[in-house]
């Protein structure tokens, strides 16, 4: 099986940053659905969670395979909008943003959640956490100009 440093080293390369977005999330969609909710094939190397909001411009609603950070308690998560070192924020930050009382699908349970976006000293602290927890986020905002988002979610 590969390591986890191996897969940290491909997933920095900016090959994976152009194929990824259209290959993962769909993989995601269809092994969530096909398991009934208790298996998200990404979330094998990193917690992962199935976001459910409604579209910021279109009002639709929509589903999308994330990587997450779970805080202690298991009453919270961190959402990470590294769009994987691309440029531009992913479509769901403006979701959260535009909407913020959201449902995830986590281990297979739909939770009703509340998205704050995290900035200044809160933003620093969580963004220190999430380099210690996964490391190719620091390749990915070098890569970009933008500020990666980060959320927190916490249990409604």
């Amino acid at each position: 099986m590969i390591g986890e440093r191996a897969v940290q080293r491909i997933s920095s390369t900016r090959g994976f940053a152009k194929v990824a977005p259209h290959v993962i999330p769909a993989l995601d969609r269809a092994v969530h659905r096909l398991t009934r909710g208790k298996v998200i094939l990404s979330a094998q190397m990193l917690p992962g969670v199935i976001l459910t909001s409604v579209g910021a411009r279109s009002g639709l609603t929509r589903r999308t395979p994330l990587a997450c950070m779970p805080e202690e308690g298991g009453r919270s998560w961190i959402l990470i909008g590294s769009n994987f070192g691309r440029d531009g924020h992913p479509a769901w930050t403006a979701n959260l943003m535009a909407r913020p009382d959201v449902e995830i699908s986590w281990k297979g349970t739909d939770i009703a959640v509340t998205a704050h976006l995290l900035e200044g000293e809160e933003r620093a602290a969580v963004w220190k956490a999430a380099l210690a927890f996964w490391p190719p986020y620091a390749t990915y905002q070098a890569r970009i100009e933008r500020e990666i988002r980060l959320f927190r979610i916490v249990r409604k």
